[in-house]
């Protein structure tokens, strides 16, 4: 945005769309005029919101609006939920937010939940709140919005929808589980290629085949290098080779030498038909479905998190079908995958992104900060 700025002068309007788990910054703020963010976790409202910076900035080039922005933040490493949208507290929140923007002078209100696997000072929730300066009130009216925002997202940082499973309880659910209104889906919290984790962590998997689980699915374990083995094969091959935990054992797991059956082997490359994904290319890479015991391990080799049915529909792999769905994805998994669910439960398999903040080696996040800091005061 400095960039930017530097280019085009401090008049000229910029809009900017923000993921909701953005860092929002103060300089940030400073550096454009109008910001929106999305307002669903998962992201299904992408396309909507950057319609609607397009038509704030339409408004500000032709004068209509004289936009500006003003940030509130709070000392969190992320919101409890981190922005959920489908439960918890920032559901009424978002709500809010939308009706807010229908008042004269308030052009767009962006709650930003933050994302704690970033390790930078401004790391945490902010508010922003975008507001006409040709209206009478509105910068007043707008400090309120953010302010209140700022205090409701602090008052429920102890009101958490997750419940953090270990590894061994999900596995016992897992083995109980009647699957006939539709599979079971664990979803691998710590794991989650999409905040940073390595996308490699073999605790849960591996207790899964200790359970001897059946008619399951394992997706995705990022494993460049086991694709490039299996590749080296043909389909219906039996390989043995050591799968996972290869970036750093200490997180989630070290590797697991399997013996399987090569089910699939593919370029990696799939297009989304859901919410998230749909009508969008991706590619995973040199790409193998693996089969160990009951369990089909989709083995990738680029960084992608589970947002879509057809990351497994591409491979072969029916999701409807299949009894236990352990799938990498903090809440995106979410849009696609539980309609079909007959559970949902979410697993902390000890990997990066734990919702164990503590085990996490911070060094420029400010202090004091919640939740590593239980006395931090707002």
């Amino acid at each position: 945005m400095r960039r930017l700025r530097a280019i085009t002068g401090p008049e000229m309007p910029i809009s900017v769309t923000l993921d909701l788990h953005a860092n929002a910054t103060k300089a940030m703020a400073e550096a454009a005029q109008i910001w929106v963010s999305f307002k669903t976790y998962p992201h299904i409202d992408m396309r909507d919101c950057g319609q609607f910076a397009a038509r704030l900035l339409d408004d500000a080039m032709a004068g209509r609006t004289r936009p500006a922005t003003l940030r509130r933040d709070v000392p969190m490493l992320d919101e409890v939920n981190a922005g959920r949208s489908d439960a918890g507290p920032m559901v009424a929140l978002y709500e809010q937010a939308r009706k807010q923007e229908q008042e004269p002078g308030i052009l767009s209100v962006s709650l930003n939940a933050g994302f704690s696997d970033a390790d930078i000072a401004e790391v945490g929730p902010a508010v922003f709140v975008t507001y006409d300066t040709a209206i009478a009130g509105a910068e007043t009216r707008a400090a309120a919005i953010a302010d209140a925002h700022a205090r409701a997202i602090w008052d429920a940082r102890h009101s958490a929808a997750n419940v953090y499973l270990e590894v061994a309880d999900a596995v016992a659910i897992a083995r109980d589980f009647d699957a006939a209104k539709g599979p079971l889906v664990i979803a691998d919290y710590a794991d989650n290629p999409g905040s940073g984790a390595y996308g490699d962590a073999t605790n849960l998997l591996a207790a899964m085949l200790d359970a001897g689980l059946s008619n399951a699915v394992f997706a995705p374990m990022i494993d460049p290098e086991a694709a490039q083995e299996l590749h080296r094969h043909r389909e219906g091959d039996s390989v043995t080779l050591a799968i996972g935990g290869k970036n750093d054992p200490a997180f989630g797991g070290g590797p697991l030498v399997l013996t399987g059956t090569i089910r699939k082997l593919s370029d990696g490359a799939f297009r989304g038909d859901g919410p998230m994904l749909g009508g969008l290319d991706r590619t995973y890479g040199k790409t193998a479905v693996f089969r160990v015991g009951g369990i089909d391990i989709l083995i990738v080799s680029e960084r992608e998190q589970m947002l879509d049915r057809q990351q497994l529909y591409a491979f072969g792999i029916d999701p409807t079908a299949k009894s236990v769905l352990a799938l990498k994805s903090m809440q995106h998994f979410r849009a696609a995958f539980e309609p079909i669910a007959g559970r949902v439960i979410v697993c902390d398999s000890g990997a990066l992104s734990t919702p164990q903040m503590s085990r996490r080696p911070y060094l420029r996040a400010r202090r004091p900060i919640w939740p590593l800091d239980p006395d931090t005061t707002f």
